[in-house]
């Protein structure tokens, strides 16, 4: 009976140290009066990154939502630089010579201004590996103030920059 109680001690080891083995990471999403609007988990999966991002309060309207370069949000929240590009293409799943990996879609907040959405980002990981998020300057998920029109690069007319939160382990 002991050896078997070590058994599945052992089993269940192995199995907590597979489960940490995906990386994760979140950020606290903030608008530029410093208030916490939502909050985002990222899980590496074998495929990319799985993003799962709640707002609790965003203006209503379709709104454009990316993966930034750097992990900065001072506001005005242009210290997060460009979108999310190691690979040097133009912005926009519309766009012939596009997309960012940092494209994401547009989110659609209804009234009230809670939304939840998920999406997996391909060719992206957490950290390490090709394309990591959590390099030496990190990366930023920002909310813009208006629909990205999928093709305009380099930013695809977004608008201003409404809510950022640094992605961190």
């Amino acid at each position: 009976m002991t050896r078997r109680i070590a058994g599945v001690a052992l089993a269940c080891a192995l199995l907590a140290g597979v489960a940490e083995a995906q990386p994760r990471a979140s950020a606290d999403m903030k608008n530029a009066a410093g208030k916490t609007v939502g909050e985002a988990i990222l899980e590496q999966r074998d495929d990319g990154v799985e993003i799962t991002v709640t707002f609790t309060e965003l203006p209503p309207g379709p709104r454009a939502f990316h993966i930034h370069e750097t992990g900065r949000c001072d506001p005005p929240f242009e210290s997060t630089g460009g979108h999310f590009n190691p690979t040097g293409t133009q912005h926009g799943k519309d766009n012939p010579k596009g997309p960012h990996l940092g494209d994401l879609p547009n989110l659609d907040v209804p009234q009230g201004g809670r939304v939840k959405a998920q999406v997996t980002v391909k060719d992206v990981t957490i950290a390490g590996g090709r394309n990591p998020l959590l390099d030496a300057d990190g990366a930023a998920l920002v909310v813009h103030g208006e629909a990205d029109d999928y093709k305009s690069d380099p930013a695809g007319n977004a608008g201003k920059r409404l809510a950022c939160g640094v992605i961190r382990r």
